[in-house]
Formats: structure tokens, C-alpha cells, sequence
């Protein structure tokens, strides 16, 4: 059959209808850059501004089988502003309806955020269920994300499939059976990269301190699975029904701040800079942090024989979020070096 691929990216669609015997007659992408890039992966040549294409010269667009079009989906995202058709990137799907009505394709796949089902209220799914029903198409659509098929990344997606034939000869079952719940990292990772930057010895020393605190930790209980913040160890001040920025520096002065600090003696701006980073805020603390905070202070006080005088090493660290680690990997070997890891603002990620 022959598709087209709507604002292609680096072609995703392409691949996987390629891969299948399939044939792409048009493309279209409005980044330079991509479409670039999609030209040396696939040899084709790609169009611009789908919008202006078809408002313009619509007729350019070959006839097809299958439109494709992972539509822009910032307008939907929990993550963005959610302003969906208000934003000019959520009208683009009106353009999509725009080649659906004239170009008359037998079938359609559309991908994007799995919010935008619930975004609005659910009107925004509203409008287009309705356009769809208008042009004589049969829609079903399900929620998929790369790790439910072994690849190691959580990326939720709906997925909308459409048919002017029915859907009778076609179910997501058959697609679910592919799935899996066992990913091997080692297929994604080279052993022996050509082209790789060294991680720099103060990050290595780093890993070292957070393994050297592990190892401390006794092997009967769990590991925890709450971002550890190492400032919180040793720390008293105040953060469930007051708040540091609520006190004054003599009442603050009664309490110890960044791994025991004591704040006594202090003006407010000192005690401060003795604080959490995230402790200076002029509002309550949202209850995660204050559990984040509880569930830190109860490990120190818990294991403060055992891992004392490695916390005093990690106070000595150079950044706050390397003071901060988040073991993601459940009752696992306890061997940092076993896992992916990420040196993020919000701690270091194993």
C-alpha cells in the first residue's frame, strides 16, 4: 500500500510501515533540520508546512491508502500549557480532517500524548470523534508505551486507528500479544563504544561515596524506594505545619539545618544558605516533600551508627543534587555500577 507521513519527524512511521512492504509517497515536516535528516534516512524528499500545503496546494499530495501523522502534541500534554485547539499547533489536526476529507485514504494511524483523550473535559476527543464519524470512518484506539515491547523507555501514546472499511478485520489483541514484560538493557547498550565521553573522575568519586553509603545499609531491610536527600540527614527544622520562611532567625536558631548544621548565631540569610535548597520557598510544603523529607530523616536516624561517617563525606559533596539519590531498581543487586544512571538536577538516578 502507499502512505503519506505527516509531520514525519525523523520518520518513525516510515520505518515501521517500511518495514512492513509498504511504500511512502509524500511526507511532510516544518523543522529544516528533520527534514534533513528524514531525507538521508529515507531517500525521499520532504515537504514543509502541512497547513500551508493544504490550504494551498492540496492536489500536490498523491494519492494514498494510508495517512500517518504523529500531530504535534504539546497542545495536549499534561506537561505543556494545555491549551489544545487554542494553541495554533492543536488546529493542525484540522488539517489532517482537511486531507482525510479530500484525499479519501482507506485507512488512517494517528499517535499522540494519551491526555489528549481527557483533555477538556473530554471535548476535545468529542470533536474528534465527530469529524471522523462525518467522513465515514470506523475508529478504535489504544494506549501503548515502548516498554510494554521491550524497549527501555516509559512514553505512554494513544494511538487512533481509522477504516472507511470496517474494523471488523482488525484488533489491538493481536498487537497486545507482542507485548512483554522483560526488557534486556544490554540489547541498547554498546559493550565497547567507539565514540563516548569518560565520566569525570569527581562523578566517579561520587558514585563511590553513594556505593560506599549502600554497602552501609543493613542487607535485611529494603532498600528505599523514596528519593533519599542526604541534607535532610541530621536536620530539625521545621516543615509540616510550619515552614522556615514562616520563622524568624531566633526561633530558626533552635534548629539544625543541611546535614546538622547548626543554625544558632545565624542572621536569616545565613541560616538560609544552610538550608535545603527546596527548604526557601515562601510557601507549605506540598506533601511529597514533606514525606521525602520524614522518610530521609527516619534512614539517618535509623542507620546514623552505621553510616555516619559516610554521611559526613557526602555533606562534603560540591552540588546539593549530588547529595540527593534515587534508587529506582527495587530489591536488585546493590551495585550502583550494575545500572543506567543519571546525574539530574533532582539527584542522581540509578
Amino acid at each position: 500500500m502507499k502512505f503519506i507521513d505527516l509531520f514525519a519527524g525523523l520518520g518513525g512511521f516510515h520505518k515501521a510501515l517500511h518495514e512492513l512492504g509498504h511504500e511512502c509517497v509524500f511526507a511532510s515536516e516544518i523543522d529544516p533540520n528533520l527534514r534533513e535528516v528524514y531525507k538521508i534516512n529515507w531517500n525521499i524528499d520532504v515537504n514543509g508546512d502541512i497547513k500551508k500545503i493544504a490550504k494551498d496546494d492540496i492536489d500536490s499530495i498523491p494519492d494514498h491508502d494510508v495517512l500517518c501523522a504523529g500531530f504535534p502534541c504539546q497542545p495536549f500534554s499534561k506537561a505543556g500549557k494545555q491549551l489544545g485547539r487554542d494553541d495554533k499547533r492543536g488546529t493542525l489536526f484540522d488539517e489532517i480532517v482537511k486531507i482525510l476529507s479530500h484525499k479519501k485514504p482507506s485507512y488512517f494511524i494517528l499517535e499522540n500524548v494519551r491526555y489528549i483523550a481527557k483533555h477538556d473535559n473530554e471535548e476535545t476527543w468529542k470533536y474528534m470523534q465527530v469529524a471522523f464519524k462525518e467522513l465515514g470512518y470506523a475508529v478504535d484506539h489504544h494506549i501503548y508505551s515502548p516498554h510494554d515491547f521491550g524497549i527501555p523507555q516509559h512514553r505512554q501514546r494513544i494511538f487512533i486507528v481509522g477504516s472507511l472499511l470496517g474494523l471488523e478485520h482488525f484488533n489491538f489483541q493481536e498487537i497486545d500479544a507482542y507485548k512483554t514484560n522483560v526488557i534486556d538493557i544490554s540489547k541498547f547498550i554498546e559493550t565497547n563504544p567507539t565514540d563516548y565521553k569518560k565520566l569525570p573522575q569527581s562523578n566517579q568519586n561520587c558514585l563511590k561515596l553513594w556505593q560506599k553509603f549502600i554497602d552501609r545499609l543493613p542487607t535485611t531491610s529494603k532498600m528505599p524506594g523514596f528519593p533519599i536527600w542526604g541534607m535532610e540527614f541530621g536536620a530539625t527544622y521545621p516543615y509540616e505545619q510550619t515552614f522556615p520562611y514562616k520563622l524568624s532567625s531566633d526561633v530558626l536558631s533552635e534548629f539544625k539545618g543541611n546535614f546538622g548544621c547548626d543554625l544558632s548565631g545565624l542572621d536569616k540569610d545565613a541560616q538560609f544558605k544552610n538550608l535545603p535548597s527546596y527548604a526557601r520557598v515562601e510557601s507549605d510544603f506540598p506533601g511529597w516533600k514533606q514525606r521525602y523529607i520524614q522518610y530521609s530523616r527516619k534512614l539517618y536516624t535509623d542507620n546514623k551508627s552505621l553510616i555516619d561517617d559516610v554521611v559526613q563525606e557526602i555533606a562534603m559533596l560540591p552540588s546539593q543534587s549530588w547529595q540527593k539519590l534515587e534508587w529506582n531498581v527495587g530489591e536488585m543487586e546493590r551495585n550502583i555500577n550494575n545500572y543506567i544512571l543519571q546525574f539530574r538536577a533532582s539527584g542522581i538516578r540509578v
